[in-house]
């Protein structure tokens, strides 16, 4: 499979799908609030995720409330989300670390505003459970850094349009469109993907119903040509 990562061919995939699914606005919360909810959203469907963050927020009335409960109290709030004992501990763990880097009894993150890119990105991932895409989210629709996450779907999407390898890690895949996406449409790059990874581009049977976004697809060229048939899983189109 070629790979095709040009600035222009980027910006072209880009405003096919805005122009497919809109302009996705993303209103940014509470820093430390945001990045609770994206350890909740880690391997889990949508609903779920909000479901968890309203039983969190209703059950705490406070950060440190959180972080001092017992594991299993915590775990019982957010169970909706999946794996309640592990994601209580990382929600732990996460509040922790950001009270003692603020030497109070405070939770913000706002000192990664002044840090690099690259910097806020490493010491957020010396977080166990935190890895690139937590990290890359917060950092990217907090503080606008130039850093793209790249979730299930963005990989998949990514790898479909030949952005990057199909071979490509995911740390790797955030690597590659770190370097390669413009900073101003990361964000919503990033937004559009989802959505036509979400309503079209699936991880099993894709529809292939748009025609705007075909022309891009190593899945749907594949299928179109009778090299590939369309019942079989796509990954390595």
């Amino acid at each position: 499979m070629e790979i095709n990562n040009s600035e222009q061919r980027i910006r072209d995939i880009h405003q096919d799908l805005v122009d497919v699914y809109g302009k996705q606005d993303w209103q940014s919360e509470d820093g430390v609030r945001q990045l609770l909810i994206t350890i909740l959203s880690q391997n889990v469907a949508d609903e779920n995720t909000a479901r968890a963050a309203e039983n969190l927020f209703n059950d705490f009335k406070n950060y440190e409330e959180i972080e001092e409960t017992s594991i299993e109290s915590l775990a019982d709030s957010i169970n909706p989300a999946g794996l309640p004992e592990t994601k209580a501990e990382r929600i732990q763990r996460t509040l922790k670390a950001l009270r003692e880097q603020e030497s109070s009894e405070s939770y913000s993150v706002k000192f990664l505003g002044s840090m690099k890119d690259s910097e806020a990105q490493a010491w957020l991932e010396e977080i166990k459970g935190i890895g690139p895409k937590t990290a890359s989210i917060l950092l990217n629709f907090h503080f606008d850094a130039d850093v793209i996450p790249v979730d299930t779907h963005v990989e998949r999407l990514a790898k479909r349009f030949r952005l990057i390898p199909f071979s490509t890690s995911n740390k790797k895949a955030h690597e590659l469109l770190n370097e390669s996406v413009p900073h101003e449409i990361k964000n919503s790059f990033h937004m559009v993907l989802i959505e036509h990874g979400k309503n079209n581009c699936t991880a099993r049977k894709p529809t292939c119903e748009d025609t705007k976004l075909k022309k891009y697809c190593s899945y749907y060229q594949k299928v179109k040509t009778g090299d590939l048939d369309p019942e079989e899983y796509p990954e390595k189109a």
